[in-house]
């Protein structure tokens, strides 16, 4: 299988406001230091930079702590746009503030709507199709508004349940789509259906924070840390540009969650 890996030119990100360590988190890393989170996000806007990506850089939110996520607020595709509805109430206003945003970008955005909620974090886009998790962000009802709207545009989709996968909040906590028909994936979910016939880079238990990569034109973005994943890229033939997460990684975060790419 080969699939067309979409060539990126822009990106949104916000950074995070002092704010930033009372957001949502499941995890039990400790407390985020705000200065390090700052050093942590230049370094990824400057990553992106290298890319090749023109950046628009919005200010931060101290009305949202988890804001810094844009990628949870909208999912973009070359044939339009369309704004989410977060499965964590505090979130909602967040997707307000990125409308206007999209207009300048985007002549159709669509948007989920109530009963659906789905988070952009459970979106993975592999060329013209699109794996939808089902989360406890993310319910049935989004995930299937949201298949309607891509079927509209013409892409393809599948749904893919991952309530009963323990370690992850988001599907794309588990999987990226490293275009060229190989997905990146977390061993719990290697032998889903959905992935079927794609070649399957998998990750080693201790490094699953790693799937959370994103390929960015000539390069992958990955989590620092990681070795026995960045050396399977390389064998791949992948370039990797390792960056330092941590502060990200004690609130849920990733490096997808951090950019909206267009």
């Amino acid at each position: 299988m080969t699939v067309t890996h979409t060539n990126f030119q822009r990106a949104i990100v916000r950074p995070p406001d002092s704010n930033f360590a009372a957001g949502l988190t499941t995890q039990d890393l400790g407390i985020p230091s705000y200065e390090k989170a700052l050093l942590q996000h230049a370094a990824y806007c400057q990553a992106l930079r290298q890319c090749g990506l023109e950046l628009t850089e919005l200010p931060a939110d101290p009305d949202y702590p988890d804001s810094t996520f844009v990628e949870d607020t909208a999912i973009l595709t070359p044939r339009g746009a369309i704004l989410t509805r977060p499965g964590a109430a505090s979130r909602e206003g967040e997707v307000q503030s990125m409308r206007p945003v999209l207009a300048g970008f985007f002549r159709d955005i669509a948007e989920i709507s109530a009963p659906g909620t789905l988070d952009g974090g459970d979106i993975c886009e592999a060329g013209e199709h699109f794996f939808i998790g089902v989360s406890e962000r993310t319910n049935e009802a989004g995930a299937g508004q949201l298949a309607q709207y891509l079927k509209g545009l013409g892409y393809t989709s599948a749904l893919v349940d991952i309530r009963g996968v323990p370690g992850i909040l988001h599907l794309k906590s588990g999987i990226a789509s490293l275009g060229d028909g190989r997905l990146a994936l977390i061993d719990t979910l290697a032998d889903h259906p959905a992935f079927r016939g794609y070649e399957v880079i998998h990750l080693e238990p201790q490094e699953n924070y790693a799937a959370n990569c994103v390929r960015v034109n000539d390069y992958v973005l990955i989590a620092a840390g990681f070795p026995r994943f960045q050396q399977a890229l390389e064998a791949a033939g992948y370039q990797p540009l390792p960056l330092e997460m941590s502060e990200y990684q004690k609130m849920d975060g990733g490096l997808s969650c951090l950019s909206l790419r267009f």
